[in-house]
């Protein structure tokens, strides 16, 4: 299987589906969450799904559903392609932000550190700079301050200083080059963690993930419809900051802005107070749903 989607019946019910509804899977991956939404729909409902990995597209393909349009495209700009597609409004938006499990089943993508292989971690692989161009050409500061605040790595300083003077002797170009100079450095007993907070890190730089994020989440307001519904799938503290932030005060920091007379205006409206975990019946058979939140909320 491609990816086993998280959390499906929960998302389903967050969406809280209309049969003529329009809706948006913000990260197609395997199709899932889409095909999922798809089997809800009546005659007038449509489904855009946006992906920009390749192995996404060629998935896609293979659903023949007048009902579905695919957009190979990163979702920070899927208010502009909406656009182009005449949609002004939407009843739902959905979007799973973890890296799916073909991604890190696959040795060559870079995202895992079971394997060995090049260190990409490109989710479009057609353009942008990887993870080994990143270790190669960063300074020695670029590199304490990516791993210190998108992977919480508390030795970063340290960490920095060994992979420049590592790749001073001879180039960092794959997983296991990469795993045996930080390997020297993990705390003990705790080595996947500490690898997978330095991948996560990684991941997040060469796709300019949180970027792109706050870019995506400010663009819900204008085109989810009254009552419509915004369901957010995290797996890190740093997403799901965001997100919680966006939808309590309609900023990402800071306290509500108030208007001269007291009134504040946010566009949603949380329908679980506190996020939803997996249930031990799906961990059993998915174990990277572990770590998801899933937030929901409402258009006001």
């Amino acid at each position: 299987m491609y990816h086993n989607p998280v959390m499906l019946a929960e998302c389903m019910e967050g969406l809280n589906i209309r049969p003529d509804g329009i809706y948006i899977d913000l990260t197609f991956g395997g199709g899932g969450h889409s095909k999922a939404i798809l089997e809800r729909l009546g005659k007038g409902g449509k489904v855009f799904a946006f992906d920009q990995d390749e192995d996404a597209r060629l998935e896609a393909e293979k659903i023949d559903n007048p009902q579905f349009q695919f957009i190979e495209a990163n979702f920070r700009h899927f208010h502009r392609y909406l656009r182009l597609y005449g949609v002004q409004k939407v009843d739902g938006i959905l979007a799973d932000l973890g890296v799916s499990s073909h991604q890190f089943d696959t040795a060559t993508r870079g995202f895992s550190i079971r394997f060995d292989g090049g260190l990409d971690m490109r989710m479009n692989q057609q353009e942008g700079t990887t993870a080994a161009d990143i270790i190669k050409t960063y300074k020695e500061e670029q590199l304490k301050d990516l791993l210190s605040n998108y992977g919480e790595v508390h030795n970063s300083k340290t960490l920095a200083n060994a992979l420049v003077r590592n790749r001073m002797k001879q180039p960092i170009n794959t997983i296991q080059g990469l795993k045996d100079v930080c390997l020297q450095y993990a705390p003990r007993g705790k080595h996947n963690q500490y690898l997978a907070q330095i991948f996560q890190a990684l991941r997040i730089e060469v796709n300019d993930e949180l970027k792109a994020l706050e870019e995506m989440i400010l663009q819900t307001p204008e085109i989810i419809a009254k009552g419509g519904r915004f369901v957010v799938l995290t797996y890190h503290s740093l997403e799901d900051r965001l997100v919680k932030n966006f939808i309590q005060k309609g900023k990402f920091s800071g306290d509500i802005e108030k208007d001269m007379y007291g009134n504040y205006y946010v566009p949603f409206e949380a329908i679980n107070r506190k996020p939803m975990s997996a249930t031990q019946e799906e961990l059993a058979i998915n174990s990277r749903a572990r770590s998801a939140k899933l937030r929901v909320a409402g258009k006001v």
